[in-house]
């Protein structure tokens, strides 16, 4: 596979792009910061890339942030995130695109189990550490204690099915107002606007998930 390594430690770096090399991969380039990594894709269009989540300039969540960007641009481009944090807000909407990965590099105990995971999340695939789903999942919960009572119920009729006009009849308001609460539901749940996904099955199955 022709890889692309974004990691802002040098000797973290170099050892997984020897690591990559070792096992027969080709590592068209190898960054240290977010915005080189978008750069790096958009000029290389690899197979996958290996991202870390915290790196320069802010050294927050700009590994995953530019991941969300590489989303929008190539839906279907794997991504495997490795890193020593969890990050929640950001990943949450790439778990449900596919062809995405989250390890934790404190976790990767053996070569062939990340190599592995590699390939899965490049055919496609995911991989997903237990302790990154366990906090997606939390968060999720946390996300809909969020929502207050009125959109909770506008949102256990969306997941039954139910249409905006349905829902406002159900519910004896305005369709005008139901459109309103679920603004409000896609701003809690932090699912905004974009042609990566679709909202209101993200919201969907963020319910169902925390029942």
């Amino acid at each position: 596979m022709r890889v692309i390594v974004a990691e802002d430690s040098a000797l973290f770096r170099e050892g997984i792009v020897r690591l990559l090399q070792d096992a027969g991969h080709e590592v068209v380039a190898a960054v240290g910061d977010a915005q080189a990594l978008v750069d790096a894709v958009r000029g290389h269009r690899p197979d996958i890339a290996v991202i870390d989540v915290r790196m320069p300039p802010t050294m927050s969540d700009d590994g995953v942030q530019a991941a969300r960007l590489l989303r929008r641009e190539l839906p279907d481009f794997p991504m495997l995130l490795l890193s020593q944090h969890i990050e929640t807000t950001n990943s949450v909407p790439l778990v449900s695109t596919g062809a995405f990965g989250y390890l934790l590099k404190d976790r990767v105990l053996h070569v062939d189990d990340f190599l592995s995971a590699l390939a899965r999340v490049a055919a496609g695939g995911s991989a997903l550490d237990p302790e990154v789903v366990a906090a997606l999942i939390n968060a999720q919960n946390t996300q809909i204690a969020r929502l207050s009572e009125r959109e909770h119920d506008v949102l256990a009729l969306v997941a039954e099915g139910h249409s905006n006009t349905a829902i406002a009849a159900r519910l004896v308001i305005a369709e005008r107002t139901v459109e309103a609460h679920m603004r409000s539901i896609f701003q809690k749940l932090n699912l905004p606007d974009s042609a990566e996904s679709n909202r209101r099955i993200l919201a969907v199955l963020t319910y169902l998930k925390s029942l």
